[in-house]
């Protein structure tokens, strides 16, 4: 009977105030996303410094971002969330005060690099607590709401807010402010979802067998090749999002002369485009073909948008609209990695709970490699080195799609083809 609420949509309504907790708490996580780098940088350290720093919080973040899922069904979502949220607060304040007020490197690595362990454990756990209580024909589509909110906090309302506090309270105030959006959205998260349906099943496990199921998310990338290609592919996917969040201010802010007003606007641009695109491509996949979408305008699409990013600013200058441009170009076609959420458990479908850790572990690598690409290339070749390295990579993400072999309902007879083409 949990499992029959009203949906408007394809929104589950008995799950209303989850989302929007969700939308208030990344708002609060991704005020920081776009400016952080280039605060960072002011303090007085270097560019690679601030890459690194970004490298050593992807770093956290993705393995969070792994155990998360296992984790919210061993000791309920509910509990995991709180954890992951008081985790954000503590170590907020910490890096707040004693690592950027007192301008200390290795305190802002290390509370960074904790506070980047909190955010995927609350976030995550609602994907679990959306299983456990929709019915099962309709998890797609409330998991599509959980990415639309997910865009509204971190990317629109958390790229739009800072451009209009930064002018008025600062870059120090503005990273204050964000940690009232994280508990609004911390609390409405523990009192809406109190009664809210938990998993039981693996709290009988033993610890060994608990152990076993946290490790398959590792074991099935050697154990399935298909897996394997896959979680490359959706490493590459996000390296331009989380890459660009890094190494973008310093140039559109220090050397083409934009405000970090105007430069957090044309970032939320991107993001407000993705809004739109994760649905259309999501259902452009369903009408030509995960892969094809994925090949062809994910890994192609984005080639050329993460060229353009860097060009066309550089060849127009100081102009607002014409670096909105590369701005939805990149918007556009990010989200048309969306059909690789249903690839994973499609090749895995006996551990779908497994792949799917797969999915967000590769989520989370991409996180980290990311910056950790800029920090090492930063130094010797630029913006441009980096963008090209990026660029390589989509390239090569183009490859692999040809190497995995997946069978899409409505699409058997070609996935059989294929195969018996591989037997010959």
């Amino acid at each position: 009977m949990e499992n029959t609420s009203k949906q408007w949509l394809g929104l589950p309504l008995n799950l209303i105030w989850g989302y929007v907790a969700i939308a208030v708490f990344m708002t609060g996580d991704g005020f920081e996303l776009a400016f952080l780098s280039h605060y960072i940088t002011d303090l007085g350290f270097s560019p690679a410094q601030a890459s690194f720093a970004f490298t050593l919080y992807g770093l956290a973040a993705a393995l969070a971002a792994w155990i998360s899922g296992v984790v919210a069904e061993i000791i309920t979502p509910q509990k995991t969330m709180k954890i992951g949220f008081l985790f954000w607060c503590t170590f907020h304040v910490l890096f707040l005060t004693f690592g950027l007020g007192n301008a200390n490197y290795p305190l802002i690595l290390l509370f960074y690099g904790i506070r980047g362990f909190a955010y995927p454990l609350f976030l995550y756990s609602f994907i679990v607590v959306i299983v456990h209580n929709v019915k099962s024909d309709s998890v797609s589509s409330a998991v599509g709401w959980f990415w639309m909110v997910y865009s509204v906090g971190i990317g629109v309302a958390g790229s739009y807010i800072p451009s209009f506090t930064i002018p008025m309270i600062g870059e120090l105030g503005t990273l204050w402010l964000a940690l009232a959006f994280c508990l609004s959205g911390g609390v409405i998260a523990m009192v809406s979802l109190r009664k809210a349906k938990t998993p039981t099943h693996m709290q009988s496990l033993s610890t060994k067998e608990k152990l076993t199921e946290l490790s398959r998310a590792v074991t099935l990338l050697y154990t399935n090749k298909n897996i394997m290609y896959s979680s490359f592919v959706r490493i590459i996917n996000t390296l331009s999002l989380f890459g660009f969040a890094v190494i973008m201010p310093m140039m559109f802010v220090d050397d083409l002369g934009f405000t970090t007003s105007e430069w957090l606007q044309v970032w939320a641009a991107f993001f407000f485009t993705t809004l739109f695109s994760n649905v259309f491509w999501g259902i452009m996949g369903e009408k030509m073909g995960w892969m094809k979408v994925v090949r062809w305008f994910g890994c192609i699409g984005m080639a050329v948008s993460s060229l353009s990013f860097y060009y066309i600013p550089q060849y127009f200058g100081h102009n607002f609209y014409m670096a909105l441009v590369p701005a939805i170009l990149l918007g556009t076609f990010v989200a048309a990695f969306v059909p690789m959420s249903a690839v994973f458990p499609a090749l895995e479908p006996k551990h779908k709970g497994a792949a799917i850790s797969v999915y967000n572990l590769s989520a989370g690598l991409s996180n980290f490699l990311a910056p950790a690409i800029a920090s090492i290339l930063l130094p010797y070749f630029s913006t441009i080195g980096v963008v090209i390295a990026y660029t390589v990579l989509y390239l090569a993400a183009f490859i692999f799609t040809y190497m995995i072999k997946v069978e899409q309902p409505g699409f058997e007879n070609e996935f059989i083809a294929e195969e018996e083409v591989t037997t010959a």
